[in-house]
Formats: C-alpha cells, sequence, structure tokens
C-alpha cells in the first residue's frame, strides 16, 4: 500500500512538470504529413522504421515529439543527425509533425518470448529488493504513455532501441556524481535514477516486453 502511494505520488510529480514543460498551439496531422516528409527515410512513411538503429514514432504523443525537436533545436538534447533537420522550423511545425505520429500506429516487432515473464514482472510491479519503479506509473499500463504530460509511448517500440536507451539511462546516472548527464531524460532524471539500479538482464527483458505491448 505504501509503495502505491508513493508512486501515485511520484506521477502526479511528474504529471505537473510535463504539463508546464512544453507550451505551442495544437498541431494538425494532415498538415504534419507533408512536413514530416524528410523525417521518412529513417522513421518510415507512417513512423514505423524499418531498423532498431532509429526509433518507432508511430503512435507517440504530440507533446512528446514537439518537446525533443524543440530540445534538439536548442542544443538541449545533442544529436549530430536531427540538429540540421530542424533548422527553421517553428513549434507549429513541430506540433504539426508530432500530430502526425501521433495519429499513426506502431506495427508489431519481434520479441523473445522467454523473456516476458521477468519483462511484465518489473514493468508492471518494479522490484522492491532493488528499489526499481514500476513502468506504468508514467508508461501506463500497456506502455502508450501519457499524452498530456509527455510521457512517451513505449508501445510496439523496437527492443534493440529500448534497451540502447535504457543502458545510456544506466551509465549516466551511475556517474552522474562526476556531472555525466543523459540529455534525453527530462528535469526530474526519473530514468537515469531507474536504469541504474537494472542489470543487464532486467534491461532485456522490459524491453522486450514492451515490444510486445500493442
Amino acid at each position: 500500500m505504501k509503495r502505491n502511494v508513493v508512486l501515485k505520488t511520484l506521477l502526479a510529480g511528474l504529471l505537473g512538470l510535463g504539463v508546464a514543460g512544453v507550451s505551442q498551439a495544437g498541431g494538425d496531422a494532415t498538415v504534419g504529413q507533408a512536413k514530416a516528409a524528410a523525417c521518412t527515410a529513417c522513421h518510415g512513411a507512417d513512423g514505423n522504421s524499418f531498423t532498431p538503429m532509429f526509433p518507432k514514432l508511430a503512435g507517440q504523443g504530440e507533446k512528446y515529439i514537439a518537446k525533443q525537436l524543440k530540445d534538439f533545436q536548442s542544443g538541449a538534447r545533442n544529436n549530430a543527425v536531427m540538429a540540421p533537420m530542424v533548422i527553421g522550423k517553428s513549434e507549429q511545425d513541430m506540433a504539426d509533425i508530432g500530430a502526425y505520429y501521433a495519429s499513426q500506429t506502431a506495427t508489431p516487432v519481434p520479441v523473445k518470448t522467454e523473456l516476458t515473464a521477468l519483462g511484465k514482472k518489473l514493468y508492471r510491479g518494479g522490484s522492491l529488493e532493488k528499489g526499481i519503479a514500476a513502468c506504468t506509473a508514467c508508461h501506463g499500463p500497456k506502455a502508450e504513455g501519457v499524452a498530456a504530460a509527455g510521457f512517451p509511448s513505449l508501445q510496439g517500440q523496437w527492443s534493440d532501441y529500448v534497451s540502447t536507451q535504457l543502458k545510456a539511462f544506466r551509465a549516466a546516472g551511475r556517474d552522474d556524481k562526476d556531472g555525466a548527464r543523459r540529455d534525453n531524460d527530462g528535469e526530474a532524471r526519473i530514468m537515469r535514477d531507474i536504469a541504474a539500479k537494472m542489470s543487464d538482464q532486467d534491461i532485456e527483458a522490459v524491453s522486450n516486453f514492451i515490444s510486445g505491448l500493442k
């Protein structure tokens, strides 16, 4: 009971941060499709990328995508590939692109079914022993995210991509006392704190479970 209260309190606080994080006009998915034309080479025409090298954007929340694009533009999120792609884009452009991808649906990807049980346990219940919070607190029971708060959808994302991100968060979290940072973690640094407590097996299991959610 106490643990559930803590998780609900955490989620409420993060929702507050998310709602205040980005402010722009609502996006137009129809207009956004044309504006997203340059994104198709890496992310696919409908946001379903062809390789785990590039994240799927289909079904991702409008607010989250707009926030990431804005961070690429400002340099808050450092990425040599994405930086040139956002030059000259307005906040409305970013909202429109976000709205387009939010209107799409992520396609299924292969998963390792032998890891499903452990991944499900960690995703939905966390680990009290390791101090790992349940992923559902921020990403929802089906990994659909919380669009209004800007918490990303993970539904149908490539397991290798999720795993790579978690390991990067883990490395930054363990070295954070020396000034390391993970610029995709937002102001609350939640992912660094959680991933720092996860083993390789934990990460692989959760990544596979997430990829299989619909």
